[in-house]
């Protein structure tokens, strides 16, 4: 008996679907929104600790590689770099393995970077496995806004402020804790950076399970749609872009110099440092509150502006009297730096599907990025050339009207896709 060729075609139709069933791109069984909240959140307590780990005990990192000051400085402009390079591949990899594949991937480079970096032996290594570390991030950085406009596309506010919050925490965490679990290991720098390794390992099951899970991603980003987008034409895009990277350069300019404001204003060093975590801690409710507002609404312009608008009110109360309100500083500038999550936010609504956004973030990230490595440099030459704090200031409070006015158009109520 001989078979039809409807017949043929059933029967291959049948096999093909029954292989199709066995490949790990196309698993039926989706994962649910439980394990995906569990892998953002994990993901994100993990994005900061790399860095904000490393200062507290980084004089005696110094000591032990023998690093000098020069190559220490360095050091400072390795996550914006890291993040601004390895940032912009993340839509390639996101297309060969999946979203979650790539976040897999980086959350793994991560915790090889944390958990071989403390034992390297020159200061040349050490600084290799923490881009290997910030490289993981980077990937990150650019994937989590796509991952919940991927899982959560009706909660997209919500869900980022959920991460900002982990973010903000895990950065706030890793800095108060490090130098106290040096001293639980007897002082040994080696091993109370090494304990992070371990946090970040706990964030790489959830994320190999989301991998496995790419159904709900191969009719969301087709791979047809998105080389014909020209993000480089796109002003909302290079808005995004703008926003992003003066807010990052105003967040690195804090982290970096304002416990020294403070104590060149004559308050002790542990005030300055409890000032400074005020700035961090303060963005644990805000990121949530802000972000989730924000996703509500059709254009978060005003939310950008007034971000800013806190922002010069932060500077000019540490140019005109750093010592005589300077909890009031700290809070004004924790408000101005929630101009991350909203920044996050805002890349996940302009993009019209998923596809857009992997293009967007990464676009947006990187140039972002690339842009805010100046900012801490410049302001510290400024610093050692007047031998004040003035010019700075000014400086940082005149860099937060073209952020204003590049949150101002980011947020209108448009689309790229």
């Amino acid at each position: 008996m001989t078979m039809t060729s409807t017949g043929r075609a059933d029967t291959r139709h049948r096999v093909a679907e029954r292989l199709r069933g066995l490949r790990p791109g196309f698993r039926p069984r989706r994962a649910g929104p439980a394990l995906a909240a569990t892998a953002l959140v994990l993901a994100a307590v993990n994005l900061r600790p790399a860095v904000t780990s490393l200062g507290p005990v980084l004089e005696e990192v110094r000591a032990s590689l023998g690093m000098s000051a020069a190559v220490a400085g360095l050091l400072t402009s390795v996550p914006a770099v890291c993040f601004a390079l390895i940032g912009s591949t993340a839509p390639l990899l996101a297309r060969r393995w999946g979203t979650g594949g790539a976040v897999a991937v980086g959350a793994t480079a991560l915790v090889l970077g944390l958990a071989v970096r403390p034992f390297a032996g020159g200061t040349a290594l050490f600084i290799a496995l923490t881009a290997l570390a910030l490289a993981g991030i980077a990937l990150a950085n650019v994937l989590l806004p796509v991952v919940v406009k991927q899982r959560f596309p009706a909660k997209v506010g919500a869900m980022t402020g959920l991460y900002s919050v982990a973010l903000n925490l895990g950065a706030s965490t890793a800095a108060a804790v490090t130098v106290p679990l040096t001293g639980v290991f007897g002082g040994d720098w080696r091993l109370g950076l090494g304990v992070w390794a371990v946090v970040a390992a706990v964030a790489v099951p959830p994320w190999i399970l989301l991998a496995r899970d790419r159904v709900r991603e191969e009719p969301q980003t087709p791979t047809d749609a998105a080389p014909d987008l020209r993000l480089r034409h796109q002003p909302v895009a290079w808005a995004l872009a703008v926003y992003f990277g003066l807010q990052s350069t105003a967040a690195y300019v804090i982290m970096g110099w304002l416990p020294q404001v403070f104590r060149d204003a004559g308050l002790s060093a542990s005030t300055a440092g409890l000032l400074f975590a005020v700035t961090s801690v303060l963005g644990v409710p805000l990121s949530f509150a802000l972000s989730a507002v924000a996703g509500r609404l059709p254009r978060q312009s005003g939310i950008a502006v007034g971000t800013g608008l806190f922002g010069i009110a932060g500077y000019a109360g540490l140019w005109a009297a750093p010592a005589a309100a300077p909890w009031v500083w700290a809070v004004l500038l924790g408000v101005s730096n929630c101009a991350f999550p909203l920044a996050l936010t805002m890349i996940a609504l302009r993009g019209r599907d998923t596809a857009v956004v992997v293009r967007l973030s990464a676009f947006a990230q990187s140039t972002g990025y690339l842009l805010s490595i100046p900012g801490p440099i410049v302001v510290g030459a400024l610093y050692e050339h007047s031998g004040s704090w003035k010019v700075p200031l000014v400086l940082m409070a005149a860099l937060m009207v073209p952020q204003m006015i590049a949150g101002f158009l980011a947020g209108r109520d448009r689309q790229i896709g």
